[in-house]
């Protein structure tokens, strides 16, 4: 069962779409990387499912209930959620544990006092004592709205920009209790941040959103293999070549080589490919062969790439 499954999600503000024909499946029990540039409509997505702001159309289901009516009012599946969203709520007259305790009996969780102890102590604020949140850094701040989205044990966590703020060690130290929750106790989570290698380090699955709509979504894996290294070929005769290299090289399904014909006249080759083989079969066809190089893109390359795209088609529209 998804986590989290959308259709057809639109919000439309002062006469403007920001989400367009959103469609999202969350596996249950992934950690699940949410990507792209400001503006994209992440926030409002994210606020959507966790029940905050109410979609003009199209449906959200959350362990396979929906999480609304026709009139808005929030069902059973948004109840098993957790949220940080955007800034933290945070009281700045109020200790870290205070707003946790006001958090907690508002949700009528049993024994609050422990329960915030214990959760503070997790995300690293225990010894925060009575100093004021006001007086927090962005990071401290940023691991007690971690700490408020986790009262009352959800089994969803929502998360815009949580390494926000945080120096490398932060980030680290936050990143491993992401897993821990995930792997320990079996939240799934959804993260949209900038931070590319960090999600890259945890997220087991990925959504691409640019234009309010869902662009492609994909596992680690496959994000791994488009990500690898691919071959740059150039001959006297492109289109010959690509019609060769297509018949020629079987492809291994498991790992199946790509072809694209580049507008500057090259051919790119990526997945499966051997840049031996390659040579081999252009060479025994007569083809002159004027480049063979291999490239390597990252994963940030991968999601611009993937936006841009998106960004570009939208604009033709």
């Amino acid at each position: 069962m998804d986590a989290i499954r959308t259709r057809a999600l639109s919000k439309i503000y002062a006469g403007k779409r920001v989400v367009n024909d959103f469609a999202m499946s969350v596996p249950q029990g992934s950690i699940y990387g949410f990507v792209g540039n400001n503006g994209a409509g992440k926030s409002t997505v994210m606020k959507m499912i966790a029940g905050l702001v109410i979609p003009s159309s199209g449906e959200i289901n959350v362990f396979g209930r929906a999480n609304s009516d026709d009139t808005g009012h929030t069902g059973s599946g948004v109840q098993r959620v957790g949220a940080l969203i955007e800034n933290p709520g945070l009281l700045p007259h109020m200790s870290a544990f205070d707003t946790m305790m006001a958090q907690a009996i508002a949700l009528g969780v049993a024994d609050p006092k422990t329960v915030c102890r214990n959760l503070l102590d997790h995300v690293g604020l225990g010894n925060t004592g009575r100093k004021k949140t006001g007086g927090f850094s962005l990071g401290m701040k940023q691991r007690l709205g971690l700490a408020l989205a986790l009262v009352g044990g959800p089994d969803l966590l929502l998360l815009d920009e949580p390494l926000n703020g945080l120096d490398p060690e932060g980030a680290r130290a936050m990143r491993g209790l992401l897993v821990q929750l995930n792997q320990q106790r079996g939240i799934t989570i959804v993260i949209s941040s900038h931070v590319l290698d960090q999600l890259e380090r945890m997220c087991t699955h990925y959504g691409v959103i640019a234009n309010g709509h869902m662009v492609r979504e994909m596992t680690a894996e496959q994000v791994q293999s488009e990500c690898g290294d691919s071959l740059t070929v150039r001959t006297a005769d492109t289109a010959t070549a690509l019609a060769i290299l297509e018949d020629q090289l079987a492809n291994n399904p498991a790992n199946p080589v790509r072809f694209a014909a580049e507008p500057d006249g090259s051919i790119t080759i990526a997945g499966g490919f051997d840049a031996a083989e390659v040579s081999r079969v252009l060479h025994d066809a007569n083809q002159t062969v004027l480049e063979l190089s291999t490239k390597s893109r990252d994963m940030e390359d991968y999601f611009v790439a993937l936006m841009d795209g998106a960004r570009a088609q939208g604009d033709l529209r």
